[in-house]
């Protein structure tokens, strides 16, 4: 690793840019200070924790206390006093965000409106989709430098507190994600529940690990061989002790057998005898022996003997995050699609018109920037919603749209945050009938930012359906442009368009609501 430069050459460097993550997390508030260059090259700085028990509120009485909150706040002020010193106090500069602790806290928004009153810090509390995605990031470039991973279909698991990732990857492809409902901390308060013996803790806890397991295994087949990476601190602290000279930036290999009798050991330990031996401090303490519990189980699970232990975490993929910005935009967008078309095969789509209608919105969105001047993240909305407006279909031809609406909302997309998967949702639903009313399902729940941005979407796609009307794929190009207060789109190779004009003016009338223009599809030859 480089030697870390003075501050002031830290700040001074105009190079370089100084950023920095927080991560609160269910037992820790933890901070990775970095900088990076022009070319997106991260170097650390500095990476500090300090132990703040949040997830045992939240998950034993559903609120975080009052003392907690009070803690975190101490915490955080202490790093924004050193954030200041390394020239770090734009919002651009900086990413904090929270887990389950308190995503799932009953009082969350108190909680929320606290820190920032007390810090000025804008606390980001990232759902299981922004997590999936973030994880993907940290994990990438480990991936990418081992051959035998980069081709390898190859589980990434993390056991935290509330939760356990489970991202599923084969040559830089996402295959799965998904987010369980399994924590150290989870299990900690289910053997309070049982005042159970220390003999018999195990038993419980394997039995509740267990479940979740055979649930992992429904969506993760084990009938091809799969390799696994597990990253978190507690599997990483039984790493550092197992493997001699592990520099903890390559990927570490730990026999799964091994991994259990080191479990074991830490199981039959109190907290204060794992704190004097091993010098952890007492929320740390707690965790280790459930979370390495849960990974033998899930190894034994996937039938795997050996795993890769990674030092990779949340704060890795968030700095990874803020320093490629869109770079990795093309790459992360054709993963999303992936898993959307995955769901429209789910349910039988016709994806020769769902590709090409896609394909369709993506040209008009780029003619038509300067009429509905939506950001670039919006086409990638619009493209989604495009490809899976008529999964609906698969329920009931009668209010397909609906149920298209019902099946997205209800689906795991991945990378996708829970109010990016609505928007999907509400402009594929806004793809026939009715238009947008304030009083709909989802749409009432929208600010005037997206409620505009889905009636701007949902009326390209109409259009971009109606050029597909004959689902014959044999509009592939044209034009937009106006013409005596009218938006002219001339298609490209076809000389009869009579189809698509009556589908056209079926459709059309959401449009020229939202942007004030008719729309009138002609042949370009006829055009000329």
């Amino acid at each position: 690793m480089s030697i870390v430069p003075p501050r002031s050459q830290a700040i001074t460097d105009s190079e370089k840019r100084p950023v920095a993550v927080i991560d609160i997390g269910a037992t820790s508030v933890r901070m990775a200070i970095a900088e990076i260059d022009k070319q997106g090259a991260i170097r650390p700085l500095e990476n500090l924790t300090q132990a703040v028990t949040l997830g045992k509120d939240t998950f034993t009485q559903r609120r975080i206390r009052k003392a907690s909150i009070e803690e975190c706040v101490r915490v955080l002020k202490s790093y924004r006093r050193l954030l200041a010193e390394y020239g770090i106090s734009r919002p651009d500069q900086m990413r904090v965000v929270a887990t389950s602790a308190v995503r799932e806290a009953l009082n969350r928004l108190a909680f929320l409106d606290r820190i920032y009153i007390a810090t000025g810090m804008v606390i980001e509390p990232l759902d299981e989709a922004e997590v999936n995605r973030i994880t993907y990031m940290g994990v990438q470039p480990l991936l990418q430098a081992d051959p035998k991973l980069a081709s390898s279909r190859t589980a990434i698991v993390e056991v935290g507190g509330g939760s356990t990732e489970v991202l599923v990857v084969r040559g830089g492809n996402v295959l799965f994600s998904n987010t369980y409902r399994l924590g150290s901390l989870r299990l900690l308060e289910t053997l309070e529940k049982f005042d159970a013996p220390l003999a018999k803790q195990r038993a419980i806890m394997e039995t509740q690990i267990q479940r979740v397991v055979e649930q992992i295994r429904e969506h993760v087949p084990t009938d091809t061989s799969l390799e696994m990476i597990a990253i978190g601190g507690d599997v990483r602290f039984a790493a550092n002790n197992l493997l001699q000279n592990w520099d903890g930036e390559s990927l570490g290999i730990v026999s799964v057998d091994e991994l259990n009798d080191f479990a074991r050991q830490m199981l039959r330990m109190s907290d204060d005898e794992v704190v004097q031996r091993f010098g952890t401090n007492f929320p740390d303490a707690e965790t280790i022996g459930p979370a390495l519990l849960s990974y033998v189980l899930l190894a034994r699970g996937f039938r795997v003997q050996k795993m890769g232990i990674a030092s990779t975490n949340l704060r890795d993929g968030l700095l990874q995050d803020l320093a490629l910005r869109d770079v990795w935009t093309a790459d992360f967008r054709n993963q999303i699609v992936r898993s959307a078309i995955g769901l429209g095969r789910k349910f039988d789509f016709d994806e020769k018109h769902a590709r090409h209608v896609a394909a369709l919105c993506r040209k008009m969105f780029a003619e038509l920037q300067a009429e509905h001047q939506l950001d670039p993240r919006m086409e990638l909305i619009l493209y989604l919603a495009a490809l899976l407006h008529e999964i609906g279909m698969y329920i009931n031809v009668r209010s397909n749209h609906k149920h298209t609406m019902y099946l997205i909302r209800n689906s795991e997309l991945f990378g996708l945050s829970r109010r990016d998967v609505l928007l999907v949702a509400l402009v594929a639903r806004y793809h026939r009938r009715s238009s947008p009313q304030p009083d709909h399902e989802g749409y009432a729940t929208l600010d005037r930012n997206d409620r505009v941005a889905v009636s701007k979407l949902a009326a390209i796609l109409r259009i971009a359906i109606a050029l597909d009307e004959s689902r014959s794929q044999r509009i592939t190009g044209f034009k937009c442009r106006h013409e005596n207060n009218r938006l002219v789109i001339a298609a490209s190779g076809v000389e009869d368009v009579s189809l698509e004009q009556l589908a056209l003016r079926q459709t059309v009338n959401l449009f020229e609501e939202v942007f004030g223009v008719p729309v009138q599809i002609r042949s370009a030859r006829r055009s000329n």
